[in-house]
């Protein structure tokens, strides 16, 4: 898809509100994407300026870091805006829901593997999620749950560390 047309399924996501935060990032992370399908460097250099300045205002103005490194599914969505830290070392599936207070990143700072999550992950408030794992399809991660372990298709994580339960 083009930039334009991410942009627009994007905002579709987003039931058409402009104002949503989430949407704001998003704008970004599709910007930083697309500039990487410039081949000739010399053009894309001002391009990658501009986006690492954007990328830093909406951090700043959402609490939001999605780096463009991370390749994530259609229908992405942030759902609240503020403290989510997602690592570029992570990966998204389709229709996936993150919440405010998440962190998505490495277990490890020597252990550069963050997290592949699968399609229709619902990932709640303030939830941590780490390390070297496997987020299945069709999971419920529960508010504040901290997942340290591979969590399978069709099931909810809970509690600290997280627990698997299957749906």
């Amino acid at each position: 898809m083009t930039l334009f047309a991410n942009i627009q399924a994007d905002l579709a996501t987003y039931n058409g509100v402009w104002s949503s935060q989430g949407f704001w990032v998003m704008i970004v992370y599709r910007f930083g994407r697309w500039r990487y399908t410039l081949k000739n460097g010399f053009i894309r250099k001002p391009f990658s300026l501009l986006y690492k300045f954007l990328y830093k205002i909406v951090q700043i103005l959402t609490g939001i870091e999605l780096p463009c490194e991370v390749p994530v599914g259609v229908n992405f969505r942030i759902e609240h805006f503020g403290d989510i830290i997602v690592s570029g070392y992570a990966s998204f599936g389709d229709n996936c829901i993150i919440r405010n207070g998440v962190t998505i990143g490495l277990k490890n700072i020597d252990q550069k593997i963050a997290p592949s999550i699968g399609n229709n992950v619902n990932i709640g408030t303030g939830a941590k999620i780490l390390g070297n794992i496997t987020i299945g399809n069709n999971v419920d991660i529960g508010a504040n749950a901290v997942v340290i372990t591979s969590v399978p298709d069709n099931c909810l994580a809970v509690g600290i560390p997280a627990k698997i339960i299957p749906h």
